[in-house]
C-alpha cells in the first residue's frame, strides 16, 4: 500500500471517527432535549434535566467543528457539493443549533412559566431539527445526490430543499431521532434520580424498540436501492480528479459491498447488539453501562452507512461520474500528511480535556442541587 492511498483510507477513517464523536457527543444534548418536555413534568425537574448538559453542550460543538474543518481540508470537493447543495438545510440546521444556545442562556433568567414554557419548547425543537436533519442528510447520501461537474470542475446542483425531505431520507431522519432520543435517556439515566430517571428508562427502552425496527427497514428497503460501482478509475495514487472514472449505476447494488467484504456486516450488527444493549441496561437501571451500550449503537449505525458507501463519499444521481470517491476527492499528499501529523499532536489534547471535565462533573445532577443554587444554574 502506497503512502497516498493509505493516507485517503486514513481520513476517510477519520472522518468516519469525528461524525461518530459528534454523534455519541453531541447527540446526548440533542438527546436530552428531544426528552425534555417528557420525562420532567415540573419546573425542578426541567433544571434537573437542561443541567446534566448545561456545563458541556459548548464543549461538545467541538466534534461539530472538528468534522466540518476535517472535510474542508481533507475532502475539499465533498466541502463544495455538501455545503452548496445542502446550503438551505444548512441553514434550517443552524437556525435550531443556534436556538438551542440562546435557549440555554435566557431560559432560567426570569421566574415566569410562560417565558420559561416557551424556551423550554425551543430546546425541544433544537434537538428534534437537528436529529431530524442529520438523518436525513445520510439518506440522501445513500441514494446519491443530484449534482455534475463540468468540463472546467465547476459543480451544478439541480435539487430543493424539499426533494432532500423523500420518504427513504425521511426513515433515516426517524432512525436518528429516536437514536438519539434513546442516547439522551441512556444519559439521563445515568446523570438523574427518582421519576426523571424512571422515565428516562421506560421512553429509552421504547425509543430503542423504535431504533430496531426502523433501522430493520430501513436495511431492507436500503437492499432495493440503486447501487454505484466503479467501472474505470485513474487509480488509489492519482491526482483527485472526479471526473477521471467511469461510475455504473447497479440497480439494488447499494447493500453489494457485504457480499464482496463480508466482515463489513458488523457494522450493521454492532448497531442492532448495542440498542439490545442499551434496552437490557435501562430496564436493569444501569445508566453507565447503557450509556455505553448506546455509543456503540451510534457507532455501528453510523458505521454502516460508510461501509455501505464506500469508496463513495457522495454519489450523484445526475452524473454517476461526478460521483465522490475516497480515491479522486481528497486533498494532496502533502496536506493529508501535514493534517495527519497535527491530528496526532491535537487530538488527545481534546480527548483528554473532554475526559477531565466529565470526571469533574460526574454524579447525578439532584433537585437539592438546584433548589439550593437556583440562581447560579440553569
Amino acid at each position: 500500500m502506497s503512502l497516498y492511498e493509505a493516507l485517503r483510507l486514513l481520513w476517510w477513517a477519520v472522518l468516519g471517527i469525528l461524525l461518530i464523536g459528534f454523534a455519541i457527543m453531541d447527540g446526548l444534548d440533542l438527546g436530552a432535549g428531544i426528552l425534555l418536555p417528557i420525562v420532567a413534568r415540573t419546573d425542578v425537574e426541567r433544571r434537573v434535566v437542561i443541567n446534566t448538559v448545561g456545563p458541556v453542550w459548548e464543549g461538545n460543538q467541538v466534534w461539530l467543528i472538528l468534522g466540518g474543518g476535517a472535510i474542508f481540508a481533507a475532502w475539499p470537493p465533498l466541502y463544495a457539493v455538501a455545503f452548496s447543495g445542502f446550503y438551505l438545510a444548512m441553514l434550517l440546521l443552524l437556525a435550531f443549533l443556534i436556538l438551542r444556545a440562546v435557549s440555554f442562556t435566557f431560559r432560567s433568567k426570569i421566574e415566569n412559566s410562560s417565558w420559561r414554557t416557551t424556551w423550554d419548547i425551543a430546546l425541544f425543537l433544537g434537538g428534534l431539527v437537528p436529529a431530524l436533519v442529520f438523518g436525513v442528510a445520510f439518506g440522501n447520501v445513500l441514494q446519491g445526490v443530484p449534482f455534475r461537474f463540468d468540463d472546467t470542475l465547476r459543480m451544478s446542483y439541480s435539487g430543493t430543499l424539499f426533494d432532500l425531505f423523500n420518504p427513504f431520507a425521511l426513515l433515516c431522519g426517524l432512525v436518528s431521532v429516536f437514536m438519539l432520543t434513546m442516547h439522551g435517556a441512556s444519559w439521563l439515566s445515568m446523570k438523574t434520580e427518582d421519576e426523571v430517571k424512571a422515565r428516562a428508562q421506560r421512553v429509552g427502552t421504547i425509543a430503542g424498540l423504535l431504533v430496531l425496527v426502523l433501522f430493520a427497514l430501513g436495511g431492507l428497503w436500503a437492499s432495493r436501492l440503486d447501487g454505484y460501482g466503479l467501472a474505470h478509475f485513474a487509480g488509489v495514487d492519482a491526482p483527485s480528479n472526479p471526473l477521471a472514472k467511469q461510475v455504473v449505476r447497479v440497480p439494488g447494488g447499494l447493500m453489494a459491498n457485504y457480499a464482496a467484504y463480508p466482515w463489513m456486516i458488523a457494522a450493521p450488527a454492532l448497531g442492532f447488539l448495542g440498542t439490545l444493549a442499551t434496552m437490557v441496561f435501562l430496564r436493569t437501571r444501569h445508566g453507565g453501562l447503557a450509556f455505553l451500550a448506546s455509543s456503540l449503537a451510534q457507532t455501528g449505525i453510523i458505521a454502516t452507512a460508510g461501509v455501505s458507501l464506500f469508496p463513495f463519499l457522495l454519489p450523484s444521481s445526475l452524473d454517476p461520474n461526478s460521483s465522490l470517491t475516497v480515491w479522486d476527492a481528497s486533498s494532496s499528499q502533502t496536506t493529508l500528511a501535514v493534517m495527519t501529523a497535527a491530528t496526532v499532536v491535537l487530538l488527545p489534547v481534546v480527548l483528554a480535556y473532554t475526559a477531565w471535565v466529565y470526571r469533574v462533573l460526574r454524579g447525578p445532577v439532584t433537585a437539592e442541587a438546584i433548589e439550593a443554587d437556583s440562581h447560579g444554574l440553569y
